[in-house]
């Protein structure tokens, strides 16, 4: 019976193809949306998750309150806020980094560009505490600063290729010029995966200081926890001494701590809620589907009605037809469903590329298996739903009434 029921529904879809293709249009376009939308947003939870598992969770986070990106606010942490931070329980190592812009250049002569410029410390256990906060990116080629690197400097991962930051790529070896002033390029970062974090400067902190006439003010403070030690109930004990430390009022700090932790879950909140949107919008075009299959399957009621009277006389029962017209109407949804997601997973891979190429490759979308089989369910259901009145009342048609119709 299923199989001779699969077989009239193909043959009513194909019988009016022109209008049934319309429909499964309206609901394609829907269910692509909402693929490509949430694979890009399970692609930047997952991007998350391996971030958090990069970074671990014995870290935390100080920095100076104020809007901006760290290093132009105009406030600072001091090297005094970070000695205190230091010698407090449940603190295994911290460390502070000073960030300024600044105008890099290839030739003296000509416009740089204006990049963020790093200080990073020289001991290795603090520069490994860095580049683990970066999601464990190292270096890529050449090495690390060290003691004793006045005038050298390492640089991001875009520096390596042409047209990214400069018409030409850099080597090992090249000079850059900032403020006026030379400096060899040791190392390349590894890839981040945006244009602001792969086009940084890095030089040691004291290098930092000369080149920009400034003293220990720290943008970022990195802290490992100790083991054992609850980061969250970390930050919240070091807020709250750095606060009394500095004189000022609950709520009125010029500072703020967090664990990586907090920091993670605030980006999950907001992606969440931006997530939501985005479905939301694309579920509009679902809703302007459902109301078209809706349309069709009560048109399609209308047209076969005479065919529903011969059907009952012959013995078809309410439920057949009911049966009848919901499978069709669930069918049309299905297929709509199929289409766009296999769409969208090619719009999707496509945005990923044509997002890579801007600088942007961390942004990559993830395809987890419940999407797939959420999207076929959906659009089976929205189909489905979308056609039980009409299916409803067909069934509810007296065959006499059904043979008189015209």
């Amino acid at each position: 019976m299923i199989g001779d029921l699969i077989k009239y529904v193909i043959t009513n879809i194909r019988h009016r193809f022109t209008r049934s293709s319309l429909t499964i249009l309206s609901i394609l376009i829907g269910i692509m949306s909402i693929f490509v939308l949430i694979s890009f947003g399970e692609g930047l939870r997952n991007y998350m998750d391996i971030m958090a598992q990069e970074m671990g969770t014995d870290k935390l986070i100080a920095q100076p309150r104020g809007y901006g990106a760290p290093g132009t606010t105009g406030t600072h942490l001091t090297k005094e806020d970070l000695d205190f931070i230091k010698k407090q329980r449940g603190i295994s190592e911290s460390t502070g980094m000073i960030i300024e812009q600044s105008e890099v250049k290839i030739d003296k002569k000509k416009l740089g560009k204006w990049v963020f410029m790093m200080g990073m410390p020289t001991n290795p256990s603090e520069q490994k505490l860095i580049e683990e906060a970066f999601a464990g990116y190292g270096i890529f080629k050449g090495r690390a600063l060290k003691t004793g690197d006045k005038n050298k400097v390492t640089v991001g991962y875009n520096y390596l290729f042409a047209d990214k930051i400069f018409s030409k790529p850099l080597k090992l070896g090249d000079n850059i010029f900032i403020n006026g002033k030379s400096f060899d390029i040791i190392g390349f970062y590894e890839e981040i995966g945006n244009p602001g974090d792969d086009s940084n400067v890095y030089m040691t902190n004291d290098a930092m200081k000369e080149l920009f006439d400034i003293g220990d003010e720290y943008a970022m403070v990195y802290i490992r926890a100790e083991k054992g030690v609850v980061p969250t109930e970390l930050a919240e004990r070091l807020e709250e001494k750095l606060r009394k430390k500095k004189g000022q009022k609950e709520g009125e700090e010029d500072f703020y701590i967090q664990s990586f932790e907090q920091l993670m879950e605030t980006f999950g909140t907001i992606l969440l809620v931006l997530n939501s949107i985005l479905v939301i919008i694309a579920g509009i075009s679902v809703l302007v589907a459902a109301v078209n299959i809706m349309n069709t399957m009560y048109t399609a009621v209308l047209e076969r009605t005479k065919e529903i009277g011969i059907m009952k006389s012959i013995g078809a029962r309410n439920s057949t037809i009911l049966l009848m017209f919901f499978f069709e109407s669930g069918f049309l949804g299905l297929i709509g469903g199929s289409i766009g997601m296999l769409l969208g997973y090619g719009l999707a891979k496509l945005g990923a590329i044509a997002i890579a190429a801007t600088g942007y490759s961390f942004l990559q979308p993830y395809f987890p298996w419940w999407l797939i089989v959420g999207c076929l369910v959906f659009s089976f259901s929205v189909g489905a739903a979308s056609g039980f009145f009409p299916a409803r009342a067909a069934s509810k048609l007296k065959p006499v009434d059904a043979l008189r119709y015209e």
